[in-house]
């Protein structure tokens, strides 16, 4: 495949139980939405829902699983803690750390996940099953119980730059909590190396109506779930407004641009791989500059 982006609508989801992903499973789908087959090198995005009732038999796998809850609720268990997750929780699920999820409530549980490397089919989906975990008592991420410290929460609050203050906020002010404000746009950050990341990041993006991302490219794949309001997207000259449910993936290269539409925006995005310490965006205005000053210099 050439192109260096894909669009996925939401009316266009296809949930499939994903066999190699989850051995033993009951009641869980997945819309793998950007995968191998879309030529991504590190990036297989999607959403998965399990249903009232279902499980996850405990399992491991060799690539990284950070996840989002959308919607509903449930339980993940680790080694490290078992906990109760409700939307708006994150985490992430390191290589060979063995889990296993369970359905609570009455209603589909729903989680954006990412996953890296992607799985391969041909060896199993990279996926093995493991001895079911020790039972115990689901606890509820706390931001400052270290016994959940791979996992975090995050509200629409957070997204305020007029409710960053001390007293707001639900674990101490500091670069942890930092929300990052520039041109129209906010960011905060969820999934990262400080939550126990080595291979992608996952964070919340919020457009103000004048909020605007000119073109640039990465050296890294990026992820997009739109899931409140609409966006002006362009993907290598491609102009396309995405809106709640749709999903983007932009690969290594791919010059892309946001602009809002006069309304709020907010979306899910991750990167893989982590972004690197120095030169991750590339801007064309600003290389356009450089190649315009050297004509004159000419």
């Amino acid at each position: 495949m050439n192109a260096r982006y894909v669009v996925r609508r939401s009316d266009s989801s296809a949930y499939e139980i994903p066999e190699g992903l989850a051995p033993g499973s009951n009641g869980l789908t997945r819309w793998c939405a950007v995968g191998y087959d879309d030529g991504a090198a590190h990036t297989d995005f999607g959403i998965s829902r399990l249903a009232p009732g279902g499980s996850v038999p405990a399992h491991l796998h060799s690539f990284e699983e950070s996840f989002h809850l959308l919607e509903g609720e449930v339980v993940l268990a680790t080694p490290e803690a078992t906990v109760h997750l409700v939307a708006g929780d994150y985490g992430v699920i390191p290589v060979g750390v063995p889990h296993a999820w369970r359905s609570v409530g009455d209603e589909d549980a729903v989680w954006a996940d990412i996953l890296t490397p992607p799985p391969r089919k041909r060896y199993g989906s990279d996926t093995f099953g493991v001895p079911e975990l020790p039972e115990r008592d689901p606890i509820r991420v706390d931001p400052r119980d270290p016994r959940t410290r791979s996992f975090g929460a995050i509200t629409s609050e957070q997204m305020d730059p007029g409710r960053q203050s001390q007293a707001l906020l639900a674990q101490s002010a500091s670069m942890r909590t930092a929300l990052l404000v520039y041109s129209g746009i906010s960011l905060k950050m969820m999934v990262d190396s400080d939550l126990g990341s080595v291979l992608s990041t996952m964070f919340m993006v919020q457009y103000e109506p004048d909020g605007r991302a000119g073109p640039h490219d990465h050296p890294l794949e990026e992820a997009y779930l739109i899931l409140d309001g609409e966006v002006d997207a362009t993907f290598d000259g491609e102009s396309i407004r995405l809106g709640p449910g749709d999903i983007a993936w932009a690969g290594v290269g791919c010059i892309h641009s946001f602009e809002a539409t006069g309304a709020p925006v907010r979306w899910l995005e991750t990167q893989s791989p982590q972004m690197p310490a120095r030169h991750a965006y590339r801007f064309v205005r600003d290389w356009s500059y450089l190649a315009e000053q050297l004509e004159e210099q000419a």
